[in-house]
């Protein structure tokens, strides 16, 4: 059964998303602050988080970065809940390695679409059976779903390695940063498109941690990404 934790300290909230996801048949535990979710996060194991920024003892933020420096959370998909709307929270969240965003007050039918969206993108990567693919000196497998530079593993993000495989699958052909969106994301994205931005600029520099001389992603003004 899938595994979700829960990460906010207002019990209404936290009530009413437990007992849809319970609905929907996920096993649902509930932290109320940070280092409640942290002890939690660390003794289990859970494929989504939900989590919110505003938090007591830890912040969301920082119970982010705890849990992106865990190998066994660095894949697992975290849902950042929020009373801001500020461009600059966002970016913060994406930045640190959130996988969505999703304001206050929320409609309980939009957190569910993003949470089966979320889920249903990390079995699709599991499942990924296709063959390697090498562009100049960078290797990417979505079987073992590793990428190489110049012979080195770089270390991506599970959404930072799906916007570079669909970049790759589409090597030479542009990628609008909306058909990015929807493919990495899986339903309409109501966002700022400078969330794919933000990804791209963390791929870049760490491909080029190992290979300086060649621009392997491509900005197309206005329009999106390609791979060269």
């Amino acid at each position: 059964m899938i595994k979700i934790l829960v990460v906010d300290d207002e019990p209404h909230i936290t009530e009413l998303i437990q007992f849809n996801l319970e609905l929907n048949d996920y096993s649902v535990e509930i932290a109320g602050n940070g280092k409640e979710a942290i002890e939690k996060a660390k003794a289990g194991a859970f494929d989504l988080i939900i989590l919110d920024v505003m938090l007591p003892f830890v912040d969301g933020f920082g119970v982010l970065k705890i849990l992106k420096k865990d190998e066994k959370y660095k894949d697992v998909p975290i849902l950042m809940l929020t009373a801001k709307s500020s461009e600059t929270d966002k970016v913060l969240g994406l930045e640190t390695g959130a996988d969505d965003y999703l304001t206050k007050p929320f409609g309980i039918k939009e957190l569910m679409a993003r949470v089966n969206v979320l889920l249903r993108r990390v079995r699709k990567v599991e499942k990924a059976n296709k063959d390697s693919m090498s562009i100049h000196n960078l290797t990417i497998d979505s079987v073992s779903h590793t990428v190489k530079v110049n012979g080195n593993e770089i270390d991506l993000t599970l959404k930072e390695f799906e916007i570079l495989l669909i970049l790759c699958q589409n090597e030479g052909n542009v990628v609008k940063r909306d058909d990015l969106l929807d493919n990495v994301w899986g339903y309409e994205y109501f966002g700022d498109s400078r969330a794919i931005d933000v990804h791209i600029r963390h791929i870049r520099k760490k491909i080029e941690d190992y290979d300086k001389d060649y621009d392997y992603i491509e900005t197309i003004r206005g329009i999106g990404y390609k791979i060269r």
